[in-house]
């Protein structure tokens, strides 16, 4: 029984969100004058828009020399990868020193990214919920998306309750068509097909699972509840898509942006997807967001980089790796400097989108060359914290990396004082 119920919710929960439109994404940048829920507040008087949440993760590290601030506190000097985000620096406070307790495992260990979940290299490794569907699910926000998946290689920062991978979009051109275009009566019709089909899908699967529930072991009775707490969370979600199917989209003064085809060329498809993004996040089609910035095995082509950036990660402190390194490196915290200016520029109730937007960058890996993952490389951005510091902490006794995400989850207006590892705030 727990072998048809692990494939059926691997399966199955693929199908479900696939009909649904649940492995979602996004548009490119127009320059509209404030963000949808800005004027949405003038018009019903409302004060303060919404906070919302973008985590980001490069999944091979950070050299921490040209990452980490020599100072602590606030006055700090900005390090070679903070520079390119100096026009944000009092809207940002970056963090050294922090982990997740008993993760390890290398580069399994950004699948615990978001969750926490300990050793992710384990035979028997069995993920959580992640810090973005968890908001998501007791948020539900009253958006066209309740989240976005994104990723530029295939694998993904988003894991059900019942520690099941989401599924990422890394395609610009489907995230255009499902943010921006309405589509013909026929497509609209498709799309309803789709989601009754996932209804019924989901109907026949669950049935099938009532009818065993009260046979075999505990392990399976157990595995039977988290697979129906999954079939519940699928069946909102369905029904929030349903709502949305006759709803015009938002209109953009842009056309739809061609896929960038080269996957060694990595600024322009990070770059196009945070244009994207920004701009989600201003039509307020959704307000919680990952995007995992997947390295790889190929060469980028930047002027100086002879070899595989994932070579390059295992440096081993030979200069020569280092100096390219660092090339793509830059070029990574210049993207992400350009991400944060844009979200700072566009109006939102008196402030900026940036103010009500906490942007979290870091890598699950603190030193990519052997595969540490203490230490690693963090800062939050916007969220109207009290930023413009650098907080240290000690690599070998910090506290949970989890503590933030608590702090993060408060802001976003959730009456929690714990997730995964961590309990209490850290900022």
């Amino acid at each position: 029984m727990t072998a048809f119920l692990s494939r059926s919710l691997h399966e199955g929960r693929r199908g479900f969100l696939k009909a649904a439109g649940l492995s979602l994404a996004l548009p490119l940048m127009g320059r509209a004058l404030e963000t949808r829920v800005a004027a949405e507040s003038q018009r019903t008087g409302l004060e303060q828009p919404p906070q919302r949440m973008v985590c980001l993760c490069t999944t091979l590290g950070l050299y921490t020399d040209d990452f980490t601030p020599a100072e602590e506190g606030k006055g700090y000097t900005l390090s070679p990868y903070l520079q390119p985000l100096a026009g944000q620096r009092d809207r940002l406070t970056v963090f050294s020193g922090l982990s997740h307790p008993e993760v390890d495992g290398g580069h399994s260990s950004e699948m615990s990214f978001l969750t926490g979940a300990p050793h992710p290299a384990a035979a028997s490794f069995r993920n959580t919920i992640s810090l973005d569907q968890y908001a998501a699910a007791q948020l539900a926000p009253n958006t066209r998306l309740p989240y976005l998946t994104l990723s530029t290689g295939g694998s993904t920062l988003s894991w059900t309750n019942a520690g099941v991978a989401i599924p990422a979009e890394s395609s610009p051109r489907k995230l255009y068509e499902t943010l921006f275009l309405d589509g013909s009566e026929r497509d609209r019709q498709r799309r309803r097909d789709d989601l009754a089909n996932g209804r019924s899908v989901l109907d026949l699967v669950s049935s099938r699972a009532r009818k065993m529930e009260t046979q075999g072991s505990a392990a399976d009775r157990q595995t039977l509840q988290q697979y129906f707490t999954s079939v519940r969370e699928m069946e909102q979600r369905l029904e929030s898509s349903q709502a949305w199917v006759d709803r015009p989209k938002p209109q953009v003064e842009m056309a739809a942006p061609e896929d960038v085809t080269d996957r060694a060329d990595f600024v322009p498809r990070q770059r196009l997807l945070y244009d994207l993004l920004v701009l989600a996040l201003q039509t307020d089609s959704t307000r919680i967001a990952t995007l995992m910035l997947a390295g790889n095995n190929l060469k980028p082509p930047l002027e100086g980089v002879e070899s595989d950036w994932h070579n390059l990660s295992h440096h081993g402190r030979d200069p020569e790796k280092i100096a390219q390194l660092r090339l793509i490196e830059l070029e990574e915290m210049r993207l992400l400097g350009r991400f944060l200016d844009q979200l700072a520029e566009v109006p939102e109730a008196g402030r900026t989108l940036l103010d009500s937007t906490m942007v979290l960058f870091g890598s699950n890996l603190g030193n990519a060359s052997n595969h540490s993952t203490k230490n690693m490389p963090m800062l939050l951005a916007g969220g109207s914290f009290d930023h413009g510091r650098h907080l240290a902490y000690d690599a070998e006794d910090p506290p949970a990396l989890a503590k933030l995400y608590v702090s993060m989850l408060q802001k976003l207006g959730l009456e929690t004082d714990r997730f995964a590892s961590g309990e209490g705030t850290l900022i």
